[in-house]
């Protein structure tokens, strides 16, 4: 189906980051956008109040009259709908076209010039500072992103006149194999999703193939050390990058005073005393990342110096709620044990005489039964460890598998606890707090305020 023939969009799943960025794209294309979803979100309120038809319950009479001609109607999935959902069925049992979000990228990204970037972790905040950088550049660019992006506060980017399209390229179910980059970085690859993949070597041999998918004339930025070989095209250049090392990286890092400058190095280029606008270390990497992707494409040095100065972070990436001299509570989307690894660590830089505690939410039992012994070293960074019920997204529950079994394998002398998500704000009541950070990628976030409320109150009573 082309796109230019359809008329009406119906999203299943239309609620998450990634599909609602093309509720968005749709909506500007002037085309009826409907969907359904589990449960009611900002984010869903947001696209309601833009014009889409959204509705929260599994019901084949809600589906809209715009949206039950087969020929005119694109129908979207995200993988984490259930293959029992009555909706889905009926669009598949009369012959609709059904696309996966990664395959509607796909086509949207081979009439432009793709600029994606992959990776475990590290893939939204490095796609949405390149974005950033082209966004507020000469160059311009639309942006599909897995984030909300603070700047503009929203997870697409539109320009009509830039060739450039930023994807965020995730790896689950093989979903980047459907895009056809111009360009891509690869920010690591410690292995993930092995309930789809089954092993670290076809997860690999996955990332091996989604560089052969990059264009001739294109190029692969590729971290530094990572454990990818890649299959490239004739006419397809490959640098390294990484904070300390590669073709692209950065010297002269200067931490002080919440502050962090560092000068680009890259072939060809050098840009001085870089500050960074989100000042986490990580940033450093994922940074110079976006800084090569953004030079290779013609934004210039004086432009990518403003650019990564004034970019201002992504909702729950780091992401500080509450800042006073006594306490700091933040948000961050980690849910991989390196990405939890990477989170405190900067935390544990950015307050090293402060006792840190990592409120914790399981993604998945099956990440969870598979890396729960790196979970635990990861969360032992903390002083303290909370530890709620697992977030179970697209999963039934395993036999055996719960939140226990990273609090068996903490490290001696870290405090830790179990506690269930919705009684967070009694635990709080009675904890003093100093630097707190609430971890992961399910729905933690929606008790940052519960807990602010509590600190604030019992910090004015005091």
């Amino acid at each position: 189906m082309n796109i230019k023939d359809i008329k009406s969009v119906f999203l299943i799943g239309a609620g998450g980051i990634g599909m609602s960025a093309l509720a968005r794209y749709f909506l500007s294309q002037g085309k009826f956008v409907a969907g359904y979803d589990r449960t009611p979100t900002p984010l869903t309120s947001h696209l309601i109040d833009e014009g889409a038809h959204i509705h929260f319950e599994d019901n084949i009479s809600l589906i809209p009259d715009e949206c039950k001609n087969k020929a005119h109607t694109l129908i979207v999935l995200t993988p984490a709908i259930p293959q029992d959902h009555d909706e889905l069925n009926f669009f598949r049992n009369n012959g609709f076209t059904i696309q996966k979000r990664a395959q509607v990228l796909g086509s949207i990204t081979r009439a432009s010039k793709g600029l994606c970037v992959a990776g475990t972790h590290g893939k939204t905040t490095t796609s949405t500072m390149t974005a950033h950088l082209l966004h507020q550049s000469s160059i311009g660019c639309t942006a599909f992103l897995g984030g909300i992006y603070k700047n503009e506060g929203t997870n697409l980017l539109l320009s009509t006149t830039s060739p450039f399209t930023v994807i965020e390229a995730d790896e689950y179910d093989r979903s980047f194999h459907q895009l056809s980059p111009y360009m891509s970085v690869i920010t690591s690859s410690d292995p993930d999703h092995l309930d789809i993949y089954g092993d670290e070597k076809a997860y690999l041999e996955s990332f091996a193939h989604y560089t052969s998918l990059i264009e001739p004339g294109g190029a692969l930025l590729l971290r530094h050390g990572i454990s990818v070989k890649p299959r490239l095209q004739e006419g397809v250049a490959c640098y390294t990058y990484s904070r300390d090392e590669g073709d692209f990286h950065a010297s002269n890092i200067r931490i002080a005073n919440g502050e962090i400058f560092f000068d680009f190095i890259g072939p060809a280029i050098q840009i001085k005393d870089v500050q960074l606008g989100v000042p986490v270390s990580i940033n450093i990497e994922n940074g110079i990342a976006a800084m090569a992707l953004a030079h290779l494409n013609g934004v210039t040095p004086e432009e990518i110096k403003r650019g990564m100065a004034s970019f201002r972070g992504i909702d729950r990436r780091f992401d500080f709620k509450l800042k006073t001299d006594d306490a700091v509570l933040l948000i961050d989307y980690a849910h991989h044990p390196s990405e939890v690894k990477q989170s405190l660590a900067s935390l544990r830089e950015l307050y090293s005489n402060r006792k840190i505690t990592a409120v914790f939410q399981p993604h998945l039992y099956s990440r969870t039964h598979d890396f729960y012994r790196e979970f635990a070293e990861s969360l032992s960074i903390a002083d303290e460890v909370i530890l709620t019920d697992i977030y179970p997204a697209r999963e039934l529950p395993i036999p055996g598998v719960s939140s226990l079994l990273i609090y068996n394998n903490l490290k001696e002398g870290i405090e830790k606890q179990l506690c269930k998500k919705e009684d967070l704000p009694h635990l709080f009541e009675n904890k003093k707090i100093d630097v707190a950070v609430l971890l992961g990628a399910g729905d933690i976030e929606n008790y940052a305020q519960p807990l602010i409320d509590e600190i604030l109150s019992r910090e004015s009573s005091e």
